[in-house]
């Protein structure tokens, strides 16, 4: 009975999806979690993070429904209502992962699994019981936690992690929020979106530093435009929590300053959980908390695999996905083609929203291409004037020479839901000049990304 062909450590995105694949390839599966089923993404990270952004949209649009020739006279928010509402889809989407498990065949094992040696697997149950499973082959996907620095000790109520950020019993009237990645400028938008004075603080010289810098600028505009504070080229060195609230000491350019806040909200990135799960009792090779594999996924020791968070590719819920199917396909002897990381689109749910893949304009000039670059404002397009959406826009990079679609950057709103046309095209190796001649639909966001081709080949009709 505790014997499988295939064991996953770990029920996220990357576990469940692999679990599901392994299943329909005639492999008898099991998926260890220790939590719940889904993982951070489901329960803490991408779903129920999404849930309060909505609500902090549809709250944005009662504040401004006089634009829209709408005459609202009473509205006000409930904090308790938003998080509960929130905290209700993370669980109807981890029920939909029970389902999925059962329908599939899928042995759900609970409890804290410690690879050992062999091809074996300890499970300790929640009562301390242990159990022991074997398998032909164990996938190791238990992903990441939010990173704390030691400058900025977790407490888990003055200094919080993004757990913490999405369940606050309280509305903070102030907060600081320390790192401007994904998770940082989307908790910024929600809070100050709810009413809370929000201050960014971020280390590098540009928020979303791994953006285009044109995305980067605009954000910077829309969110200062809003009313959140930004600060870059800034640390936070301490923090002070004996009093009522917090005092961090930040340091810039200009020399130090103490900010106060009743939070802060430490979204420096991401820490992976490789401890204690039996690395090194296997012999499993890590390398700067990451579990090295090769292409398809296998650690240096035979039956051993790795995939998600705790590898080295992009810590993002679809590359977790993408990574568990390519896994489990080629221990089924499919062919398989490695997984392209340099075509990975990357989205950023605040308002506005951002999405990119491939190069930025920076990394194509530094790599050496002759580049041919469009931009097509939004304020230009008749669907985002009739939406009032009119912030933001759509920048592409092409080769000059070959015509290859080397970047493209978003940033307006929805377009997380756009940028898997650039994914897709480039994966096609398709031209400039094909996007061109590919008849887009009128109105609509997306065809911003046909002007914006228009613009780089000098065609563009609308601006």
């Amino acid at each position: 009975m505790n014997t499988y062909d295939i064991i996953v450590l770990g029920s996220g995105p990357g576990g469940y999806v692999t679990a599901i694949r392994a299943s329909q390839l005639g492999f008898k599966t099991a998926v260890v979690e220790k939590e719940s089923l889904g993982g951070v993404c489901l329960n803490w990270g991408c779903i129920p993070t999404k849930a309060l952004l909505k609500s902090a949209q549809v709250f944005e649009y009662l504040k401004h429904a006089e634009e829209y020739g709408l005459s609202v006279k009473e509205y006000d928010k409930d904090f308790d209502a938003v998080v509960k509402r929130s905290r209700g889809v993370a669980e109807g989407m981890s029920k939909g992962v029970q389902f999925l498990m059962k329908k599939n065949k899928i042995d759900v094992i609970e409890g804290f699994g410690k690879v050992k040696a062999g091809k074996k697997l300890e499970v300790k149950d929640k009562d301390g019981k242990t159990t022991e499973y074997s398998a032909k082959h164990i996938i190791i996907a238990t992903g990441a936690r939010s990173r704390e620095l030691p400058s900025l000790p977790q407490d888990g109520k003055k200094v919080i992690g993004y757990r913490e950020a999405m369940t606050l019993e309280k509305q903070p009237k102030k907060m600081i929020v320390v790192g401007s990645g994904a998770i940082g400028v989307e908790f910024a938008y929600f809070y100050n979106s709810m009413g809370t004075e929000v201050t960014i603080v971020e280390y590098m010289p540009k928020i979303v530093p791994v953006e285009d810098d044109e995305v980067s600028k605009q954000l910077e505009r829309s969110f200062k435009k809003s009313g959140i504070k930004i600060m870059t080229s800034a640390e936070v060195t301490s923090v002070d929590t004996s009093g009522k609230g917090v005092k961090a000491t930040v340091k810039t350019k200009k020399g130090e300053e103490i900010l106060e806040a009743d939070v802060v909200l430490s979204a420096v990135g991401i820490k992976t959980n490789i401890e204690n799960i039996g690395l090194e009792d296997v012999g499993i090779a890590t390398d700067r908390d990451k579990i090295l594999v090769n292409d398809y996924y296998q650690t240096n020791i035979p039956g051993y695999y790795a995939i998600g968070d705790v590898t080295p590719g992009q810590a993002l819920a679809h590359v977790a996905s993408a990574e568990g199917i390519l896994c489990v396909e080629k221990i089924a002897g499919m062919h398989v083609e490695a997984l392209d990381y340099g075509n990975i689109p990357g989205c950023t749910y605040c308002t506005p929203e951002i999405a990119s893949v491939g190069l930025t304009e920076n990394q194509a000039k530094e790599q050496g291409y002759d580049i041919k670059v469009g931009k097509f404002p939004f304020s230009a397009s008749g669907k985002a004037s009739a939406g009032g959406n009119k912030e933001g826009f759509v920048k592409v990079i092409f080769d000059a020479k070959y015509g290859e679609w080397l970047g493209c950057h978003m940033i307006g709103a929805g377009v997380t839901d756009m940028i898997a046309e650039a994914v897709l095209g480039r994966k096609l190796e398709t031209t400039g000049h094909e996007v061109l001649k590919a008849v887009h639909p009128h109105p609509t966001m997306s065809e911003a990304v046909m002007e914006a081709v228009a613009d780089a080949y000098d065609e563009v009709i609308h601006i």
